[in-house]
């Protein structure tokens, strides 16, 4: 039996830390899709684009909290992924969110099998469900005592990711 607690009350109760792992190439049925859809058209990024989250994030951060996730991804990226990691990613940092990439392009996925979640204070996850063209479905909330395999998976990502800002530097241009 699952807890009675949504993902957004997650957000609205931790207190140190919310770390969140991706694993898909396309997130673009699951929101922002009017920017993505400009984003294609070779538009500029639109005025205020991602501004609640940013402004949500540095509250956060404001409060000595930490977000921040790590995406499983090989090169060449998907459209959607110039448009996540360009767009998106590089606003948020604006906001204080840290991201961290584990390119599989020349290695396996450390977390195959895996899918997305939240992990909040590295007590309570939210696993997150998306249908196969990446639309999100909802999630789940996991009893507590789940915990500890998602801590796992968070140290084995980070261990083996790169600071998104390297790897960007390096790859954003291919």
């Amino acid at each position: 039996m699952g807890s009675s607690k949504s993902l957004s009350d997650l957000f609205d109760s931790f207190e140190r830390e919310a770390f969140r792992l991706e694993t898909l190439d396309d997130y673009s049925k699951s929101g922002s899709v009017e920017a993505y859809k400009a984003f294609l058209a070779g538009e500029g990024k639109p005025e205020g684009y991602n501004s609640d989250w940013v402004s949500e994030v540095r509250g956060y951060v404001d409060e000595g909290k930490r977000i921040y996730r790590v995406h499983i991804l090989s090169r060449p990226l998907t459209p959607y992924l110039r448009f996540e990691l360009g767009w998106g990613y590089r606003t948020n940092m604006l906001g204080g969110e840290e991201f961290f990439i584990l390119d599989t392009t020349e290695q396996p996925s450390p977390l195959e099998g895996v899918d997305d979640f939240w992990l909040f204070d590295e007590s309570t996850v939210g696993v997150l469900r998306y249908d196969d063209a990446g639309k999100f479905l909802g999630s789940d909330v996991l009893p507590d005592d789940r915990a500890a395999e998602f801590i796992a998976h968070k140290d084995k990502a980070l261990s083996h990711a790169q600071p998104f800002t390297e790897w960007w530097d390096k790859y954003g241009g291919e």
